[in-house]
């Protein structure tokens, strides 16, 4: 690439927020759907980039680079969706909402919600999975329970992002350790709690407050619902074998795509065994989505659903936001922005919040988790070493504000991934997802408040350490 055709950073600002403007406008202001405005977006920057002396090989070489992260996350969507469409034509989605909704108390509804997912979360280290399961199955409940979706939506992700943080078999949160140069993740987990945990609390506080202040639902319709669910699936407690299998696969730290797999086809073989349907009707499932065909309307839209089309709108929204992220890369956008903000920082907490600045933005630009992970935590790690603080607090910003923020992007990967699997806006879930805001918050916050004390204990640990070499020789 020729010295003249990279990009300024006055240029690249000023792409960025040309770039904003544009998609704010069509997406907020004009409702369109996401992909337009984004293709739309990565057209003209195309063009743009190709008259500031860019190659069209280069420019191809940066799309390539930047649908090549968004690769197994397309599959595990596609995954996902032969995964509920599994559980809910043989009966374990119906199942869980049964006993869901002959247990849980509606004032307690979002606050269970939230406290489960946080659980399921830690135990299988994956939002996607926590999301694409518990998820649908507690989004059908509130529904029936007449919980406000946004409030259900917004628990469920919060809890499963707050799970996602504090496990030790969760992708985001052990790249965010390996990037940093922590050793341990279990030390990683540590320092995130610090913000996490109260981030949580405060969350499960909002959420047990909303849920008290939650009319009474019908319980004739919870009844009626429950009566239907009875008469058109096999209810009983073999059918949460599947999600034993699951469960079994993630502590076995197996991948997502096989995990996926062996809870699709576990339960597919127990929905041959009981109800003996044809090979047609189940290929049809898999690639259509499950379709209950009851007299009951209502009963039918809750539990119908999942399939590979269900998920292909997400996924050529991921390839057009990945695809625009791999051509503002690839013309430097993004390392002129984050290179920029590295350059501006002298103390400990303005290095923190300009490294969560960066990491955020890097999702807005790009809209994938792992990018957001990696450019800010390599341009930053210098930085941190310099002045003493231990990598344990680079790690946190990287979890927090890569990996959590993605689903507050409406184009992001996450947030695309948690509107299609929950049926709903990003609008509607992000005001809600409490966890999603407090923890990068908290982050900034407690790196002000005790900065010092980060690069005072590496400062102090250095020289002890020193010592030692120095009495040992």
């Amino acid at each position: 690439m020729k010295k003249e055709s990279r990009l300024t950073f006055w240029e690249s600002l000023i792409i960025m927020f040309v770039m904003f403007g544009m998609l704010g406008t069509m997406m907020i202001a004009w409702k369109m759907t996401p992909q337009i405005p984004i293709l739309l977006t990565f057209t003209l920057l195309l063009f743009y980039g190709r008259f500031r002396g860019f190659s069209w090989n280069e420019l191809q070489e940066g799309i390539a680079d930047g649908i090549r992260p968004g690769i197994i996350p397309m599959i595990i969507f596609i995954m996902i969706g032969v995964l509920v469409s599994a559980w809910s034509m043989s009966g374990v989605i119906p199942t869980i909402m049964v006993y869901g909704l002959e247990l849980l108390n509606v004032r307690f509804f979002l606050f269970t919600v939230f406290v489960s997912c946080c659980l399921v979360g830690v135990i299988v280290g994956s939002s996607f999975t926590t999301i694409s399961t518990l998820g649908i199955v507690f989004m059908g409940i509130g529904q029936v329970m007449g919980i406000n979706v946004a409030l259900t939506a917004g628990s469920i992700v919060s809890g499963a992002l707050f799970g996602n943080n504090m496990s030790p078999l969760s992708g985001t949160t052990n790249l965010s350790t390996g990037i940093a140069g922590v050793d341990n993740v279990f030390d990683h987990i540590k320092t995130i709690a610090h913000t996490a945990v109260p981030a949580a609390t405060i969350t499960a506080i909002i959420f047990l407050i909303a849920g008290h202040t939650t009319a009474n639902p019908d319980m004739s319709s919870v009844h009626h619902i429950v009566r239907a669910l009875y008469a058109n699936f096999f209810i009983s407690p073999l059918m949460l074998i599947p999600i034993a299998v699951l469960i079994f696969c993630a502590i076995m730290q197996i991948p997502a795509i096989p995990t996926l797999l062996a809870g699709s086809v576990t339960a597919i073989a127990m929905h041959v065994v009981i109800d003996h349907p044809t090979i047609k009707t189940i290929s049809d499932q898999i690639m259509n989505g499950f379709q209950l065909n009851s007299p009951d309307k209502k009963i039918n839209a809750i539990v119908s659903g999942g399939g590979i089309t269900s998920m292909m709108g997400s996924i050529s929204l991921i390839l057009v936001a990945l695809t625009l992220g791999g051509v503002l890369l690839k013309m430097g956008v993004v390392d002129n922005l984050i290179g920029k903000l590295s350059s501006q920082v002298n103390t400990p907490g303005k290095l923190i919040l300009t490294s969560m600045i960066s990491a955020i933005g890097v999702n807005f630009l790009v809209g994938e988790q792992y990018i957001s992970i990696i450019l800010p935590g390599t341009t930053f790690r210098d930085n941190f070493k310099e002045q003493g603080i231990q990598p344990e607090y680079l790690s946190r910003v990287l979890a927090s504000g890569g990996a959590d923020i993605n689903a507050l992007v409406p184009w992001g990967v996450t947030g695309i991934f948690i509107s299609g699997v929950l049926g709903v806006s990003p609008v509607v879930f992000i005001s809600c997802a409490f966890y999603v805001w407090l923890n990068p918050l908290l982050t900034v916050i407690f790196g002000f408040v005790f900065g010092k004390n980060y690069s005072q204990g590496k400062v102090s640990n250095s020289k002890t350490a020193e010592r030692i070499a120095e009495s040992v020789n």
